[in-house]
C-alpha cells in the first residue's frame, strides 16, 4: 500500500493518508469515575511537595510553566468559590486551567500564585430546570461529543482537537469542523455560571443566561459568547439549547451528521511548483468566498489547506462534509478535483463512496463520531503535551491577496530549517458562523471565510529562537503592508482570541496604529470592558491581553 505522511499545523496536526433521544437527568460520564468522584469529600489541593504537582503546572506548550504555592482542583461551584476567595483575602493571583491548551502564558506563569485546575468538574447532563444541555467547565470536547451524541445524538459545533477543554474554547466563540453548518459553538450557548468577585472582595457565584431578565446578567453572558478566558470570573458550568429550539433534549441541538465524508490530500513538496502554490491557495480561497452561503451542500463543507514548510516534504489538507447534503459527492468531488488542478497535478480517478478521489486525496465514508476520534488519532503531534510551540492568527474576509500567498511561499521554502513542525493554515470559515451578527455576539469577524494559523512546534529549548524568529518574520512579512499585523479592512479582519498571540500587544511586531484588543474584538471591546467594570471592578481575573477596566 502506498503510505504518505503529511504535517498540519491547525493544532499540530500530522496525518499518516493511505493512497486509493432520551430524558436522562443524570451526568453522563464513565460510571466508576463518577462514583469516585462524588464520593470525595472536597477540592483536592496539589502543593510542590505532592508527587502530582509536575503534571498540573504547565499544559501542551511547554513553553509555559508556573510554580504556583498550590492547585486547586474543585469538585463543586462552592469550592471553586471558596479557592478563588481565599486566594482575594491572601492577594495572592490566580489563574485558572481547562484544558491546558492556551498558546500563550496566561494561565502558567510565574506571577500565579493559585492555579485552579477545572479538570475534575467534567460532567455532562441535561437540566431539566434549564431545559438545557449542561456541560461542567473541566469537560474536554471529547467528553461533550460523546456524551451528547450518545445519549442523544446531538452535538455542538466545536473544535477538532478533542482534549481541548471546553472552558477557554467556548468563551473564545468555539469554531471547528461543523461550524460552517451549525455556526460556532457559542451560537448555541444558553447560559453560563461564574463565579466572580465584587468591589469589596467577595466571591460569589452567578447565573446569566441569554434570556436573564436582569440587563447587567445579560451583558456578563453576552462577554462569555466570544470575550475569551480569564477576563471576568471562572466559569463553573455552560448550558447549551439553539435559540428558538423547543420539544425534548433531542430537539434542543444539532443533529450530528449521520455519516461524514472525510477527505485526507497529501502533495508532496517536490511536485508543487511556485506557480502551483500560488493557483492552490487562490483556488481554495476564491471556493469559499463563492461558496458561502449559509444551508447549503457547499456552504457547509469544511476544510483545513496546510501549507506545511517544505521541509516537511509534504503539503496537505482534510475535508469534511454531512454525507446526508444534497449532492455532498459530487460538491465534494468538484472540490477536490479543482486543488490537484490548481497545482498542475493529475492522475488516474476512482470513485469511492461516490467520491472522485485521486493519487493526492483519499475519503472515507465513516459515522460523525468515529471520523471526529479518527481526526485526533492519527495526529502524532495534535495532542503531544511535550511539544514547545509559537502561534498567531489572522481572519480573512475575501481570498488571499498575490503578495501574501508571494510572502507565505517565500517563508515555507526557506533554508533556514525550521521544525518540520512548522507551516500556515488555512481553514474555512464563513456559512451559517455569518448569519449572526458581528455584536450579537461577542465575536466580531462573523463575515470572515477563512482563519489563518501560523505555527512551529518543536521539543527543544534550545530551538526556540529559531521557530519563534520564523513565526515572528513570516507573519509580519504576510502582513507587512498593514504593520505586521492583519488590521481590519476589507481583506483581513484581525486575529483570533483563541489563538492568542502576546506580540500584538508589542509595538516591535505591531507597528500598525490598530490595538492588541481591536485586533481581537474590534467595535465589541467597548462593551466588553464595561462588562469587565460591572462584574471584576477589581481585575482580579487578569493576564496579559485580559480584557482593561476602562
Amino acid at each position: 500500500m502506498n503510505r504518505r505522511r503529511f504535517v498540519g499545523l491547525g493544532s499540530g496536526i500530522a496525518f499518516t493518508a493511505a493512497a486509493g433521544g432520551g430524558l436522562a437527568t443524570a451526568p453522563y460520564a464513565r460510571a466508576a469515575g463518577v462514583a469516585a468522584r462524588e464520593a470525595a469529600p472536597s477540592a483536592v489541593a496539589v502543593t510542590p511537595s505532592d508527587s502530582r504537582y509536575p503534571d498540573l503546572i504547565s499544559g501542551n506548550n511547554q513553553r509555559w510553566t508556573s510554580s504556583p504555592d498550590k492547585v486547586v482542583l474543585p469538585r463543586t461551584t462552592a469550592e471553586v468559590v471558596a479557592a478563588v476567595q481565599e486566594a482575594v483575602t491572601a492577594g495572592k493571583r490566580l489563574s485558572v486551567c481547562g484544558g491546558g491548551h492556551c498558546f500563550e502564558d496566561f494561565v502558567f506563569n510565574a506571577d500565579v500564585k493559585v492555579n485552579i485546575n477545572m479538570g475534575l468538574m467534567n460532567a455532562v447532563s441535561f437540566d431539566t430546570s434549564m431545559n438545557a444541555f449542561k456541560v461542567g467547565a473541566g469537560a474536554t470536547l471529547l467528553d461533550v461529543y460523546e456524551a451528547l451524541y450518545e445519549g442523544w445524538g446531538v452535538t455542538i459545533p466545536a473544535g477538532i482537537c478533542h482534549s481541548v477543554g471546553v472552558g477557554g474554547h467556548v468563551t473564545g466563540g468555539g469554531y471547528g469542523n461543523l461550524s460552517r453548518q451549525y455556526g460556532l459553538t457559542v451560537d448555541h450557548l444558553y447560559a453560563v455560571e461564574v463565579v466572580v468577585v465584587n468591589a469589596s472582595g467577595t466571591a460569589r457565584s452567578v447565573v446569566a443566561a441569554r434570556d436573564s431578565a436582569d440587563s447587567a446578567l445579560r451583558d456578563l453572558f453576552w462577554a462569555h459568547t466570544g470575550g475569551g478566558g480569564g477576563s471576568f470570573g471562572v466559569v463553573t458550568a455552560f448550558w447549551f439549547r439553539t435559540p428558538g429550539a423547543t420539544g425534548a433534549p433531542a430537539a434542543l441541538l444539532p443533529k450530528a451528521p449521520s455519516k461524514i465524508f472525510l477527505t485526507l490530500a497529501g502533495w508532496p513538496w517536490e511536485k508543487v511548483t511556485q506557480d502551483g502554490f500560488s493557483r492552490l491557495v487562490d483556488y481554495w480561497g476564491t471556493w469559499f468566498e463563492e461558496h458561502n452561503t449559509p444551508g447549503t451542500t457547499a456552504g457547509s463543507l469544511y476544510s483545513w489547506l496546510m501549507l506545511n514548510h517544505r521541509d516537511s516534504g509534504s503539503m496537505g489538507a482534510v475535508v469534511q462534509l454531512d454525507a446526508s447534503l444534497p449532492d455532498a459527492a459530487n460538491v465534494l468531488s468538484g472540490f477536490l478535483a479543482g486543488m490537484d488542478a490548481a497545482l498542475g497535478l493529475s492522475s488516474a480517478t476512482v470513485r469511492h463512496d461516490g467520491v472522485l478521489d485521486s493519487q493526492y486525496t483519499s475519503t472515507r465514508l465513516m459515522p460523525w463520531l468515529r471520523g471526529t476520534k479518527y481526526i485526533g488519532a492519527i495526529s502524532p503531534t495534535q495532542l503531544d503535551p511535550t511539544t514547545r510551540g509559537c502561534h498567531k492568527s489572522a481572519h480573512l474576509r475575501r481570498r488571499t491577496p498575490k503578495a501574501q500567498i508571494d510572502a507565505m511561499y517565500a517563508h515555507l521554502t526557506s533554508t533556514d530549517k525550521p521544525s518540520t513542525m512548522t507551516g500556515i493554515v488555512l481553514s474555512a470559515s464563513g456559512g451559517r458562523i455569518a448569519s449572526v451578527s458581528s455584536t450579537a455576539t461577542a465575536v466580531a469577524q462573523r463575515d470572515a471565510i477563512m482563519k489563518v494559523n501560523f505555527e512551529s512546534r518543536w521539543y527543544d529549548k534550545a530551538d526556540d529562537a529559531k521557530n519563534v524568529g520564523w513565526v515572528r518574520e513570516a507573519f509580519g512579512a504576510v502582513y507587512g503592508a498593514t504593520g505586521g499585523v492583519p488590521v481590519p479592512n476589507d481583506v483581513t479582519d484581525g486575529c483570533y482570541i483563541n489563538y492568542p498571540d502576546g506580540d500584538l500587544s508589542d509595538p516591535a511586531y505591531n507597528r500598525s496604529s490598530v490595538a492588541w484588543h481591536d485586533l481581537y474584538w474590534k467595535q465589541n471591546y467597548a462593551r466588553l470592558q464595561q462588562v469587565k467594570r460591572a462584574w471584576d471592578p477589581g481585575d482580579v481575573f487578569r493576564h496579559r491581553q485580559s480584557v482593561r477596566l476602562p
